[in-house]
């Protein structure tokens, strides 16, 4: 099974930007659809965009749609989450996940196949 590791979470002024990077550690993401999610203190985990296997098909939230992008490099095996325009209410725990092929699994499954431990981005006014 697929082991992955998020890194480039930090600290971030509102209106800044940040990239965060999901690597596989054991195994390869190329035949993985991939998505990212998110968890404020107290709040519920929410979905925040997937790439499918490919990399040639994205879905993103409301609130990501226009802000973040998400791209996947075959040969780093890695998916990027870049984060720009970055708000207080983006303050979160980042995790990526993957499952299936495409963007769809990701956004419909109950349960994912792997998980990172995530990366914490804190966003200051």
């Amino acid at each position: 099974q697929v082991r992955l590791v998020e890194s480039g979470g930090g600290l971030a002024q509102a209106g800044g930007s940040l990239r965060l990077s999901c690597t596989a550690s054991r195994g390869t993401l190329s035949s993985y659809a991939v998505g990212w999610f998110r968890q404020a203190p107290g709040k519920e985990r929410e979905f925040v965009a997937a790439i499918n296997w490919g990399g040639s098909s994205t879905y993103y939230s409301d609130f990501a749609n226009g802000r973040f992008t998400i791209s996947k490099d075959h040969a780093a095996n890695t998916v990027y989450l870049q984060m720009n325009n970055l708000k207080p209410d983006d303050t979160a725990t980042y995790l990526c996940a993957a499952h299936g092929h495409s963007t769809t699994d990701i956004v419909q499954a109950r349960v994912l196949d792997a998980w990172g431990q995530g990366t914490l981005v804190t966003v200051t006014s």
